[in-house]
């Protein structure tokens, strides 16, 4: 089964589709927007692309994606991110001048650049990717920031692991498709709404999940393009469309929002257990 990812062999998109779906056959894409229009044309079953980090904050390119086409969220998963500094082999740490790497992971890591005397931060498209350019520019003078995997691939040595400003650094990954079917028994919804600019209305609109007893796990706005000041709310709630006060949350929800749109019901990511013999802590460092 082919899935996309945005991204270089050795991203951590990689390593979420392997997470959620390691039978999965992963498939590079150089954008967002690709990964999106191959799920949509049929080149691949679906696409797997990050959403939020607990320390970079939303992915709001994928925020917007979501809403503009007509796929669905169907599951999702948690990646655990360990950030390493990686170089051509036999290069020291003085010697770099530039380090490489995608936005989100500059600034996951920036309290570590501070420290680096002279040296300029360069963003660029994927931090495998970043890891591909040191190998194929033949620098000394230029580092990445990017996974373990990604150095073992393009042959590079990690001057420094565990780079990120905080150990709690996890992306959580949205699977998209096609269709509605979702990778496993539902237990988490996501919608999109807009509200009409009065008195109270986002009030409203959360009470109708707080009245049933509905966990809001996430809020989020974005910009409605073409029309200033107006927002789209997404939210993710902790009970399936299906569940008949999930359901009539929704329904009631219609009757005052001016736009409403179902994103996806789909399994919350639960971590495996840990193997016999191996402690959580051990587990964790193997993600």
């Amino acid at each position: 089964m082919r899935v996309g990812f945005q991204g270089e062999p050795g991203a951590f998109s990689e390593a979420a589709v392997l997470r959620l779906l390691p039978d999965a056959d992963p498939r590079p894409f150089p954008t967002f927007d690709e990964v999106f229009e191959a799920v949509r044309d049929g080149r691949v079953a679906f696409g797997v692309v990050p959403i939020e980090n607990s320390i970079g904050g939303s992915i709001h390119r994928n925020y917007d994606l979501l809403v503009d086409g007509d796929l669905s969220i169907v599951g999702e998963v948690q990646v655990p991110v360990v950030h390493n500094l990686l170089a051509l082999p036999g290069v020291t740490l003085g010697e770099i001048r530039r380090v490489l790497s995608h936005p989100q992971a500059l600034a996951q890591c920036a309290g570590f650049l501070r420290t680096l005397p002279d040296v300029e931060a360069i963003a660029t498209y994927d931090t495998a990717g970043s890891a591909k350019m040191v190998r194929d520019e033949g620098r000394r003078d230029t580092a990445a920031i990017a996974s373990e995997r990604a150095g073992r691939l393009f042959g590079l040595e990690a001057l420094k692991t565990g780079i990120e400003d905080f150990n709690d650094n996890i992306t959580r990954f949205l699977a998209v498709g096609r269709d509605r079917v979702p990778l496993g028994p539902p237990d988490k919804t996501s919608v999109v709404f807009t509200l009409r600019s009065e008195p109270g209305a986002l009030f409203k609109a959360l009470s109708v999940f707080a009245l049933r007893g509905i966990d809001l796990t996430k809020l989020e706005s974005r910009p409605v393009p073409g029309r200033p000041w107006e927002y789209l709310f997404y939210a993710d709630v902790a009970a399936a469309r299906e569940d008949l006060s999930c359901g009539r949350a929704i329904v009631h929800l219609a009757e005052f929002a001016a736009s409403l749109r179902t994103l996806g019901s789909y399994p919350r990511w639960r971590e495996p257990e840990a193997p016999v013999g191996v402690q959580p802590e051990q587990e964790h460092a193997r993600g």
